[in-house]
């Protein structure tokens, strides 16, 4: 496997070391992410989701253990540049992350800091904003912007980086459906356009039901690993740690246990209405 990102045995805490007991955020966590893929990291808070998520480009660095991207360590001073360059970071709220008073002049800013020519800082800002669909905003100021627009906006602003690899660290907590919709398409769009590794921390099990696998952190290690179908079908698995698996797979297998025959097992809405459309017209409801 081509990992990207590599954690080795991760320990961090946010404890000093002379506070007594120490209180790890992240235990022993042994993780890869494979270049191009899709990750979602799922947990309540406090299961060091985030703070896993902050380690990917040397925000954070290891208590014990390290982390690797593209085999250099951030824990090396002189790599982290190159580092960030490779791992863009999009964040929960995006005012914390918008820094100009127009759109494009925001997308330009990280570009312009990395001392490009004015030619392409112009190519990467049209290309970013095509891309996360906000083209017609670009002279608009960003607290005009609804939260899903905000955060497409961010989003832009990190793709002007060029990154391998894109972490959102739950970037829609704070919008509403239509917000969320925005930027999860997004997302979509990103991987198709640019074959673009993406890492998102959620707590939606919908968001985690896209990618191409699920890594489910609870107390700091990892509980779950696997394909959407395999983690988000484990009822006791995600019971165990306080999680709830999507409202389709409990109502399935609820039907089941009452005697419905249903044999696949469907992850959203979509899969869930087909699922029973082709159950009701087998007229074997009662099987």
């Amino acid at each position: 496997m081509d990992a990207i990102i590599r954690t080795e045995k991760l320990k961090y805490s946010y404890d000093s070391e002379d506070a007594g007991v120490l209180r790890l955020a992240l235990d022993g966590v042994d993780l890869e992410i494979e270049r191009g893929s899709f990750t979602a990291i799922l947990g309540h808070n406090g299961s060091g989701k985030s703070t896993l998520a902050r380690h990917f480009n040397g925000i954070f660095l290891p208590l014990e253990g390290a982390v690797l991207v593209d085999g250099m360590n951030t824990a090396d001073e002189e790599k982290l540049y190159e580092i960030r360059r490779k791992i863009g970071m999009v964040f929960q709220n995006p005012d914390n992350q918008i820094v100009a008073s127009v759109v494009d002049e925001d997308v330009a800013f990280a570009p312009e800091n990395l001392g490009l020519p004015r030619e392409e800082i112009i190519r990467r800002v049209d290309s970013s904003l095509a891309s996360v669909g906000m083209e017609e905003f670009r002279g608009h100021a960003p607290h005009l912007l609804s939260g899903g627009q905000k955060q497409r906006v961010a989003i832009a602003g990190v793709l002007a980086m060029r990154p391998e690899c894109i972490v959102l660290d739950e970037p829609t907590a704070m919008l509403d459906p239509k917000g969320r919709e925005e930027v999860l398409s997004t997302v979509t769009q990103l991987r198709k356009e640019y074959g673009m590794t993406v890492v998102i921390i959620t707590h939606h099990m919908s968001e985690a039901a896209r990618a191409d696998r699920v890594v489910v952190l609870a107390k700091g290690k990892i509980h779950l690993d696997g394909t959407p179908r395999e983690v988000l079908t484990n009822v006791e698995g995600l019971s165990e740690v306080g999680l709830e698996a999507p409202p389709s797979v409990r109502l399935i297998l609820a039907l089941r246990e009452r005697g419905a025959h249903i044999p696949e097992i469907p992850l959203n809405d979509e899969e869930c209405a087909a699922a029973l459309c082709r159950w009701l017209a087998s007229g074997k409801e009662g099987e």
